[in-house]
């Protein structure tokens, strides 16, 4: 096996990440995903090899989600106990696919890890970000009472299951009662993908909404609650294999820790049509990205013929800027949510304030 080649650190770099750890966490915040389907790629477009971005951020999202949890907890948006049950379901997942990675690397080394992680990313987020989209704009045009009143079809027959002896009630549904027979593969296949490309969300949020029924804005609440649970084990599994990159998850954490607690302000004011907008929005952006950097992959690995430096180069640039773009858009549209939201409370507040009266100005 090949030796673990980490990035040679440097002013620029450490700013770089520090930025990039901050739009992550601000990603996380608003949507609960726990932002590494920014922050992997990104790592990934500043040299990281694929297996130690996954290590290092499974390191950083267990105490980011942590905070983003308690935050929104305070809002009353988490389900506890959903999320714990849910998250020790994904914790097995996390180990199986760390076995993934690992037994990857170990037959075709860093470059096998880079083109895995790149195209299980370009997978999931064109399934996932069209649906999420899709919804977003159904849920906007179709006005905000009859998005949130419906449940799911998927999510209704679910519900409808019941099996003796597995059934039990989660608060974010309402009261009603659910098999874990449902809930035990979406934590599996969840803590499988978060081990795999670090990006637990993509599943946990969108089978949260459609699958068992839970509104958005509590889905990615209380996903940060399993990203905790999951990545606790995932960095103990991945450090006892030396993938951890201490350094780049410290930098990361430092910058996400900012971000988490604002994008948590911002769900107070958002629209579930809005979180779901730019959850999909990142998504497809991010995909894009991907895709500009995967025939380099192909190339190394010798499945496609040998690129010219002028062809590498001009792929990697895209890449790169394409990745910027979802990540200044995506802060962008979190910021003027929550700053528009807030102005409209605070305007909304003051008419509803009723002006002292001369008696009592005197």
């Amino acid at each position: 096996m090949e030796s673990i080649n980490f990035l040679d650190l440097n002013a620029t770099t450490v700013a770089v990440l520090f930025v990039v750890g901050f739009i992550g966490g601000l990603v996380s915040g608003f949507i609960g995903s726990g932002g590494a389907f920014v922050l992997t790629p990104a790592m990934m477009s500043l040299g990281v090899p694929a297996i130690v971005a996954v290590a290092s951020n499974m390191a950083h999202k267990f105490p980011k989600a942590l905070v983003g949890a308690m935050k929104r907890h305070k809002y009353g948006q988490v389900d506890v106990k959903l999320g714990v049950v849910m998250g020790l379901f994904a914790e097995v997942g996390v180990f199986i696919g760390k076995e993934i990675m690992t037994g990857i690397r170990a037959s075709f080394g860093d470059i096998g890890t880079d083109l895995y992680v790149s195209a299980v990313f370009i997978v999931v987020l064109a399934i996932v970000g069209t649906v999420v989209l899709r919804d977003g704009l159904r849920s906007r045009h179709g006005g905000a009472t009859q998005a949130n009143s419906e449940l799911p079809r998927l999510a209704r027959w679910v519900r409808s299951i019941h099996i003796p002896g597995t059934m039990m009630k989660f608060r974010s549904m309402n009261g009603a009662s659910v098999s874990l027979l449902f809930v035990a593969p979406l934590g599996l296949a969840t803590g499988m993908l978060a081990a795999s490309i670090a990006v637990g969300g993509f599943i946990g949020v969108p089978a949260l909404m459609y699958f068992l029924g839970v509104p958005a804005i509590m889905a990615s609440a209380t996903e940060l609650v399993i990203a905790f649970v999951m990545g606790t084990g995932g960095s103990l599994f991945y450090a006892w294999e030396g993938f951890v990159d201490i350094r780049l998850s410290m930098i990361i954490l430092a910058g996400s820790l900012f971000g988490v607690q604002l994008g948590a302000i911002g769900t107070t004011y958002a629209r579930e049509s809005s979180v779901k907008l730019v959850m999909g929005m990142i998504m497809l952006v991010v995909l894009a990205s991907r895709v500009f950097q995967l025939p380099v992959y192909l190339a190394d690995i010798g499945t496609l013929a040998p690129l010219t430096a002028a062809t590498r180069e001009l792929l990697g640039t895209l890449s790169f800027v394409t990745l910027a773009v979802a990540l200044l858009v995506g802060a962008g549209a979190i910021l003027a949510t929550t700053f528009k939201g807030m102005t409209e409370h605070r305007r909304i507040t003051c008419v509803l304030t009723p002006a002292p009266t001369t008696q009592e100005a005197g």
